[in-house]
């Protein structure tokens, strides 16, 4: 017998395997932000997830059921029925789903789930993952006065104390409006990774820094920060306890952020972080000039004027690091513009020997989607041995879990 693919399936993984081989069951309440639900599993699936969508009575008056099929390529639940759907998805079996994710959730819904309520095969499917002890992520939308009674709050917070996650909406327009998308999908793959860096603390630079020319002209490059941002989630969701110290970049990271603007301020706060606290892991994911200018202009230059600029060398994060402390994992980048692979992972692991590093990570700026604003990098990781680990072009999230993995296993 052949075995037939829904078609709507050949998204999966095309985005990232950070989801690869998960199955995600998906609530679906009766709010207007039940018309994104098929946007939020579309792009679960793009990270490698299989979808199953579950949808309240209220929920199929805004958003149609073989629409969700459609969506997900899997037979959608409206109702409990003699498959048990419920127990199928939720419960402690054998083929279940991995998380429960109820997204968009009412008021109405959130306060039958608190209590205990089964009424709609999305009641039902979260009372059997709560019995169950699956991971469960709550999504809530509604009207804004109605997120502000007090009793909506309550029965939040009851859920919260059962573990499960609630990932606060957007409060705009008089709405309590859904998380976005991106978040949505970020907090599945927090749910649902390894946490093998519980108790452990780790230290990020992120994005670009500066040297000042005047009062507004800079010397910078073109670092986005994303391969830091993306380190401080994985490891924030593995359970880590992250600080990041970010030059100059609109990323928000998770945990503790110190921003800086030069290299000087980066490699102060470094020395400060690792002197006054206990760090387990330091990486070094920024790209701080190594030169500056060598005097700053009070003011503004005036651009009738003829200009002549010097540049100094500045020191090395890597190397004070190494010097105020010596036990402390040290991961480093060597970004390389143009280079064939063995030159490539030459000079990286040259830069590795006698650097104080524990670990390094190369990649090639100058090919396609692994520049600094790219959201995608190829990266290879080096050890004092040579080559642990390549990871082909990815997102920058598998490439930081890849990196992460290479800790546990050198560094634990």
């Amino acid at each position: 017998m052949v075995t037939v693919i829904h078609p709507s399936k050949d998204i999966v993984g095309s985005k990232s395997r950070l989801l690869e081989g998960r199955s995600i069951a998906l609530g679906i309440c009766g709010s207007v932000a039940a018309v994104r639900a098929p946007e939020i599993a579309r792009e679960l699936m793009r990270n490698g997830a299989d979808v199953w969508a579950v949808i309240s009575p209220a929920g199929q008056g805004i958003i149609s059921p073989q629409i969700m099929e459609w969506a997900t390529g899997n037979p959608v639940a409206t109702g409990l029925t003699g498959k048990i759907e419920h127990v199928a998805l939720a419960g402690d079996m054998e083929g279940s789903a991995d998380l429960v994710l109820i997204a968009p959730a009412t008021a109405n819904t959130i306060g039958k789930i608190a209590a205990g309520i089964d009424d709609t095969a999305v009641t039902s499917l979260a009372t059997t993952a709560i019995g169950a002890g699956k991971p469960m992520i709550i999504a809530p939308a509604m009207h804004g006065s109605m997120y502000s009674h007090p009793a909506v709050a309550e029965n939040l917070e009851r859920l919260r104390k059962m573990g499960i996650r609630i990932v606060d909406p957007v409060l705009e327009e008089g709405k309590a409006k859904i998380a976005d998308c991106a978040t949505l999908v970020r907090e599945a793959i927090g749910m649902l990774c390894s946490k093998d860096l519980v108790g452990k603390r780790v230290l990020i630079t992120a994005g670009p820094t500066r040297s000042y020319l005047d009062a507004i002209r800079y010397l910078t490059n073109s670092s986005s920060g994303r391969m830091g941002l993306a380190l401080a989630e994985e490891a924030s969701a593995r359970g880590a306890e992250v600080t990041v110290v970010c030059g100059p970049s609109g990323i928000r990271p998770p945990g503790r952020v110190i921003r800086v603007e030069t290299t000087e301020e980066m490699l102060a706060v470094v020395l400060a972080e690792i002197g006054k606290e206990r760090y387990d892991l330091l990486i070094l994911a920024a790209a701080p000039l190594d030169f500056a200018f060598s005097a700053r202009s009070a003011g503004k230059i005036t651009s009738e004027s003829e200009l002549a600029a010097s540049l100094v060398p500045l020191p090395k994060i890597y190397e004070e690091a190494r010097k105020a402390s010596s036990d402390l994992f040290i991961i480093g980048f060597k970004a390389e513009y143009g280079l064939e692979e063995r030159e490539l992972l030459s000079r990286a692991q040259r830069r590795l020997e006698g650097s104080g590093m524990n670990l390094i990570v190369a990649n090639d700026l100058s090919r396609p989607g692994r520049g600094f604003e790219a959201e995608t990098n190829e990266v290879y990781i080096l050890g004092r041995t040579g080559l642990v680990n390549h990871i082909p072009l990815s997102s920058k999230r598998e490439a930081a879990r890849a990196i992460l993995d290479a800790y546990i296993r050198e560094g634990i």
